[in-house]
């Protein structure tokens, strides 16, 4: 099966909410994804999707390979195929096919695990010989380290390939690339890398295994977990590290693992070890699984997180993860009721929401992920529901978690609440708005999943793309107006 252009899209978005400077340039990659053609098959000859491997060695040399048909000195890359699952699984097919470098002999760079190091959009010339006009290719470059103990036997893909040479980075013939290289600072030896498997039911609940008790031989020992591990050589990529684990470790083997974000966590050095984390639906029973570590496995609510001895990053991941699905699918489905509670109450959801106000008067608003699925590619200010916390917590913990900004409690205050519900059967929300008077930070993208840009508008000339909800607050916070609703006429 062919990518989707949901997977590319993301992929894309992600990538620019690193760099947001690139957007225009990779205008033409944008405009191929709103098109009606296939951008993932070579037969697209309006500009296609294309994969590279940009692999460093030990000494800091970067791998390239001469191409046969162009002449050029370039990284190993190639089109796609339909039995690519993912695009950094299709540069690492091409790596092998170029050049004979199996994908075990590497490793993803941390934090570009599913993120592309740098994209390029390049002319390729026309083939008549295959019936090929002049088109483009747009080029995802994903980075990859290469063993330390590696000797990998290098066998050439003759009728592409000529040779082999490893550049040192001021000698990388793409510009982009080479600055984005000379900046690479590593925050982790890549052969580290873990990941984690983030299981999840119908019901909303998420599935917990319970590590063994042996303090000094195990990390945190009787604590709470996601299933998981290290990479092993044998791992071509951190999706085989985590389906690897959960057959070794439970015997469990889930047809979909979706990237959901990258955590660290300090080993007893200190040093910080990035974890990638997938999410995965699994609706089974866990005590007919084939446990081999630990003590057990439970399904447990988001909100019963506090009753457990867990740690706050992985009780945060799972909150944030429920956050993130449709309402359908953390609580009852749409024929099925609540509870009933005293004298025909409904419960409320609340949400917190930040208003960030510079001097000049311009207030902080964010582009949420376009698979998001709330809102999709809309500008929102700062926002989170709230777990087992109260409000002006979880305020400055999401500030904190989504941009990278500290508030002290003693400078927020409440300016407004807006009680609103959407369609039909939805639970009805309130909203509470802060005002942060002081604080410290620039915004910054820490949870790119979610959004994909930070900027601060002019009130009077807010962006078309905007929740409602929000417009309305912020007309109502410039007006002194404490309350609003809207949604309920309609229901």
């Amino acid at each position: 099966m062919p990518l989707s252009h949901d997977h590319i899209r993301t992929t894309v978005e992600t990538y620019l909410a690193r760099h947001p400077h690139e957007r225009e340039q990779l205008g033409a990659l944008l405009d191929a994804l709103d098109g009606p053609t296939d951008i993932a098959s070579r037969s697209t000859f309006t500009g296609h999707v294309t994969c590279g491997a940009i692999v460093v060695d030990s000494l800091g040399r970067v791998l390239h390979v001469l191409h046969l048909a162009s002449g050029k000195v370039l990284a190993p890359a190639g089109h796609t195929e339909p039995a690519d699952e993912s695009l950094a699984g299709a540069a690492l097919r091409e790596l092998h096919e170029e050049t004979g470098i199996p994908p075990q002999a590497v490793t993803p760079w941390p934090s570009y695990e599913t993120v592309p190091f740098d994209i390029d959009i390049h002319d390729i010339d026309a083939h008549p010989g295959k019936g090929e006009p002049g088109h483009q290719h747009f080029d995802l470059r994903f980075l990859f380290r290469l063993h330390t103990e590696t000797e990998a036997e290098v066998v050439l893909q003759e009728e592409e390939v000529v040779g082999i040479e490893w550049r040192p980075v001021d000698r990388v013939p793409s510009l982009s690339l080479r600055e984005k290289l000379l900046k690479l600072t590593p925050e982790a030896d890549p052969e580290r890398a873990n990941a984690s498997a983030l299981i999840y039911n119908d019901r909303g609940e998420y599935l917990l295994h319970l590590r063994d008790y042996f303090p000094g031989r195990i990390w945190e020992p009787g604590m709470w977990s996601l299933l998981g591990g290290g990479r092993e050589r044998q791992d071509a990529t951190l999706e085989d590290t985590v389906r690897r684990e959960l057959a070794e470790e439970a015997g469990l083997d889930l047809v979909d693992l979706t990237p959901f974000g990258t955590e660290y966590a300090s080993d007893d050095a200190g040093a910080s070890v990035p974890i990638v984390i997938y999410a995965g639906r699994w609706n089974g029973d866990p005590r007919e699984l084939r446990l081999t570590e630990g003590v057990m496995l439970a399904w447990f609510a988001p909100e019963d997180l506090h009753r457990l001895r867990i740690t706050d990053t992985t009780a945060d991941l799972v909150r944030r993860h429920a956050a993130s699905l449709p309402t359908t699918q953390s609580g009852p489905g749409p024929e099925e009721e609540s509870p009933a509670s005293p004298h025909d109450t409904v419960p409320n959801i609340i949400g917190v929401h930040l208003y960030l106000e510079r001097p000049d008067g311009t207030v902080l608003l964010g582009l949420r992920h376009p698979n998001s699925a709330f809102a999709p590619s809309t500008w929102h200010v700062l926002a989170g529901h709230l777990a087992q916390e109260n409000a002006i917590a979880c305020l400055i913990r999401e500030a904190h978690e989504e941009a990278g900004l500290h508030i002290e409690r003693k400078d927020v205050e409440l300016i407004h609440v807006v009680h609103h519900i959407g369609k039909p059967r939805n639970p009805p929300r309130l909203g509470l708005f802060f005002r942060a008077r002081a604080w410290s930070g620039e915004p910054e993208l820490r949870e790119p999943d979610k959004c994909t840009q930070w900027k601060f508008w002019d009130p009077t000339a807010l962006p078309d793309n905007l929740v409602p909800y929000t417009r309305l607050a912020i007309a109502k916070i410039r007006s002194g107006e404490l309350y609003s609703e809207t949604g309920w006429g309609e229901q």
